[in-house]
């Protein structure tokens, strides 16, 4: 009985072996050059008032200041995180004039877990008036979004759980 249970299980290794190999040779050929392949992505945007930048990014949306940076005494830019995510507010020096648009055409995609109606509560109860939403968007997401002092557009989402059926 013994030889005839290693005989089925070797076997079952031959068969099994082709199908490992076939599987292998229809990966997808790299390209050359090889595409970008990133671990983080982190923003850096430039405020008119960076105080006023840190007071609604700490104060209303959560980031946590993880950095600053002092540059003659004054403060010219923080590093904010929530969760693995960073991004960067640094003080405008209006190099390229005082006139000059912020946030046009941005907008900054912020995917959570959390409750969305909550945080968008949040929002409104610190006083900021949300662009859009809460709302079930098509694609699967309830999600809302509110401008930052300087017009940048940020876009909360959480993926909405599929019905069973």
């Amino acid at each position: 009985m013994a030889t005839r249970k290693s005989k089925t299980r070797s076997v079952k290794k031959r068969k099994a072996a082709p199908a490992r190999k076939a599987k292998a040779q229809k990966r997808p050929v790299r390209k050359d050059p090889e595409n970008l392949r990133l671990r983080a992505f982190m923003p850096g945007i430039t405020v008119n008032d960076l105080a006023r930048s840190v007071a609604f990014y700490e104060g209303v949306l959560r980031f946590h200041v993880s950095d600053r940076w002092i540059q003659d005494g004054k403060l010219v830019g923080v590093m904010l995180r929530a969760g693995t995510c960073e991004m960067g507010l640094s003080q405008d020096d209006w190099a390229k004039g005082r006139d000059r648009t912020k946030g046009v055409g941005v907008r900054i995609w912020c995917d959570t877990t959390q409750d969305i109606d909550a945080l968008a509560a949040r929002v409104r109860a610190a006083g900021h008036a949300l662009s859009e939403g809460p709302k079930d968007q098509a694609w699967g997401t309830r999600d809302f979004s509110v401008d930052d002092p300087d017009g940048f557009h940020l876009t909360f989402s959480r993926k909405l759980k599929k019905a069973r059926g």
